[in-house]
């Protein structure tokens, strides 16, 4: 007997995402630290990034710390700056005074500036 369509493509979308999971396991040298990762710390930053709120919010200082303590290495360092850099890239609102004194206000400790223009490349 045939499965249904959305039923198979269920099966093949669950597959493939068990195949992605397993060459993402597998793949030497990976970065701990995600995108969508990334973003869900900084995400509580937004109202202040955008001059809406007088000083960054607890759960601001709290994703800025979580985020530093978990790009613990230099390859993880460079993957949050890039990330930083891509889903900033298509909010003009942003004031970047204001994003890059984000750490400093939250008594976190980022090696390198927050900023559009920083070279990922050479963050260690």
């Amino acid at each position: 007997m045939a499965r249904p369509a959305g039923q198979q493509q269920q099966q093949v979308a669950a597959a493939a995402v068990v195949a992605l999971l397993l060459v993402a396991a597998a793949a030497p040298g990976t970065v701990a630290v995600t995108c969508g990762q990334v973003v869900g710390y900084i995400t509580p930053c937004l109202s202040y990034a955008m001059g809406r709120a007088a000083a960054p919010g607890p759960a601001c200082c709290a994703g800025v710390r979580s985020l530093a303590d978990a790009a613990r290495t230099a390859a993880d360092r460079q993957a949050t700056c890039n990330c930083l850099k891509q889903a900033t890239a298509g909010m003009g609102a942003l004031k970047p005074d204001l994003v890059a004194g984000i750490p400093a206000k939250c008594g976190v400790n980022i090696p390198y500036p927050i900023s559009r223009t920083t070279d990922c490349s050479k963050v260690q």
